[in-house]
């Protein structure tokens, strides 16, 4: 969080949640993903964050991940950040991961709030803590997202984690404004005003910016990154009509790309648009025909297809 809008946030204001693109094979096509990685940044992308939940993290190995971050980092080195998807719902886990991604240089670790075990706030904080004590010279953003973990972060708990030097940052999924607004309340009484907040809903990033948002990790910036960069720009620059017109431009694409459980709609949207990314892997399933056709729509509505 800043207190102004003067300073660059630490990892930008238009974060991308890449997908993973696969072969017809099912394994993952690293030379699409360093091909498309290198367009996201060319497209508006500050930092890529790689094997989160547009990555599809749950079906990928961690040999997967980690030869994902490689390939990623060389595509963008020296023009954008790199953010890690490390984390796990078994906190040794989470450690190996994010220490073993560490050594790579890479500028930052995602860590997902503990899945399906539920941990009480108590444990959510121990388990933050052990992971950004076995690695404290490597930024860390926290991810809630309760709607897949089961688990919601609270903005309490948020407060002290915020107060470890190394949690610099939260992708804040929870769709709840309220929560968001207590927990950028929270950090201002506090003075941690370098703790930042990244909305983590595409539909919810010009609303959040309002109650102390300073950017988005975002899935429609595959798409649209530009857009997303000038929308920011233009709520950091007081011009909030301008802002609300190109939200409200791009609100039905943020609709439709979530008309399925994403990444879903998004490499349909990336396939009409002749990617090469393949289909989701199993549990996950290809889009269907009425998908392709709403997205399809939207996509010549906003002159996206070739």
């Amino acid at each position: 969080m800043t207190d102004s809008f003067s300073g660059t946030p630490r990892f930008g204001r238009v974060l991308t949640a890449m997908a993973t693109p696969f072969l017809p094979s099912g394994e993952v096509n690293y030379p699409v993903a360093e091909k498309l990685a290198s367009h996201l940044v060319d497209h508006g992308t500050d930092t890529v964050v790689v094997c989160g939940t547009t990555g599809e993290s749950p079906a990928l190995t961690w040999d997967e991940e980690y030869a994902l971050f490689k390939v990623v980092q060389q595509a963008v080195k020296g023009r954008a950040q790199v953010i890690a998807g490390t984390g796990s719902n078994s906190t040794a886990e989470a450690i190996e991961a994010t220490e073993k991604a560490a050594k790579l240089g890479l500028d930052g670790s995602l860590q997902v709030v503990p899945y399906y075990n539920k941990p009480p706030q108590s444990g959510l904080r121990a388990h933050f803590q052990a992971i950004a004590q076995a690695v404290p010279d490597l930024p860390i953003m926290l991810y809630n997202v309760p709607g897949r973990t089961s688990c919601n972060l609270l903005p309490e708990t948020v407060l002290q984690l915020a107060k470890i030097p190394n949690i610099v940052a939260i992708k804040e999924a929870s769709g709840n404004l309220d929560q968001v607004s207590e927990i950028s309340r929270l950090c201002q009484q506090q003075a941690l005003f370098d703790f930042e907040i990244y909305s983590g809903d595409d539909s919810l990033t010009l609303p959040m910016l309002s109650v102390g948002a300073v950017g988005v990790v975002s899935v429609a910036s595959h798409l649209v990154g530009d857009l997303l960069q000038e929308m920011v720009r233009a709520f950091e620059t007081g011009k909030i009509k301008e802002a609300m017109a190109l939200h409200l431009k791009l609100f039905p694409l943020f609709k439709v790309l979530f008309a399925l459980t994403s990444p879903v709609p998004l490499k349909v949207a990336l396939a009409l648009q002749g990617w090469h990314v393949g289909n989701c892997r199993l549990p996950l399933c290809e889009g269907t025909p009425e998908l392709e056709a709403a997205m399809k729509a939207q996509l010549t509505q906003l002159e996206l297809l070739n």
